[in-house]
């Protein structure tokens, strides 16, 4: 008997996938109404930052195109992360529900199984607003697209999309420890992401601390838009900061990942 070819070893979480996306499709009214709301509250967060630029001249050393390019960079990079590991904030329901430990009754590690228990179709739709006001930032921008500054756009939204992410298992680990408190970790990410549509030079010298280095949602939006710009900045955020934003989205993933190791070995079970 010739045995058929191995399985590979990301079967299992693609059939977990596939499952979870046609059941999204199974009730096309409901899914499009998520689509629908999605896509508003990508709107809406679009507006807000509109009335805000459309009404001053400029805010922070940037004008209404600079807020075009500086939203659509953020909210590009929020919105995939969201995406792809954003339902990491129902692990709190996975452990008060028990469903947490049929995850370590698997052959595969923990995190991996969280990160692609779900994709939630839904999101595209921010990521398609995102993306449109992106678009209508460099359109809209003189931005010299040189090798360095299309090498420097890319190594944003790779850089940005991680920070984002390690925000996401950050949060998760802290989970762990403190069950209900989703409030307190919204604010490391839904929070860091309202952060990063802002033009860092408003912020007081402790918020660019945060943001800028403790929580590093500045190098993907603030740091790259005046660095394509060409603007000085503000300090301790100047432009060179910019090309620097693997560094901040590797210190982003040490302290998940430590985050992660800790809370999984804090965790004693369901209790059921």
């Amino acid at each position: 008997m010739v045995d058929g070819p191995r399985p590979s070893r990301f079967a299992p979480y693609r059939a977990v996938l596939a499952s979870r996306l046609r059941a999204q499709r199974a009730y096309p009214l409901s899914f499009a109404t998520d689509v629908f709301s999605a896509f508003l509250i990508g709107l809406v967060e679009f507006g807000e930052m509109w009335v805000i630029f459309h009404n001053v001249p400029q805010l922070g050393g940037l004008h209404l195109n600079s807020m075009l390019l500086l939203f659509g960079m953020s909210n590009t990079c929020f919105a995939i992360a969201d995406m792809l590991v954003g339902h990491a904030d129902t692990l709190p329901t996975y452990i008060r529900m028990g469903k947490l430990d049929a995850f370590y009754l698997r052959p595969q590690p923990l995190l991996l199984q969280l990160m692609t228990s779900d994709i939630a179709l839904r999101r595209v739709a921010r990521i398609a607003v995102a993306g449109t006001v992106l678009g209508f930032g460099i359109a809209r921008n003189d931005i010299d697209w040189s090798a360095a500054h299309l090498a420097l756009f890319a190594l944003t939204l790779i850089s940005g999309i991680t920070i984002f992410a390690g925000l996401f298992i950050t949060a998760a680990g802290v989970q762990f420890f403190l069950i209900d408190g989703a409030e307190l970790t919204n604010a490391f990410t839904y929070g860091g992401s309202y952060a990063s549509m802002q033009p860092a030079s408003v912020f007081p010298t402790p918020m660019k601390l945060i943001f800028g280095f403790l929580i590093p949602v500045a190098f993907s939006s603030y740091l790259p838009t005046i660095a394509l710009l060409d603007l000085p900045g503000s300090p301790p955020l100047t432009t060179w900061l910019a090309w620097v934003s693997p560094l901040a989205a590797a210190w982003v993933w040490v302290i998940a990942l430590t985050s992660w190791r800790l809370g999984t070995r804090h965790y004693q079970g369901g209790g059921g």
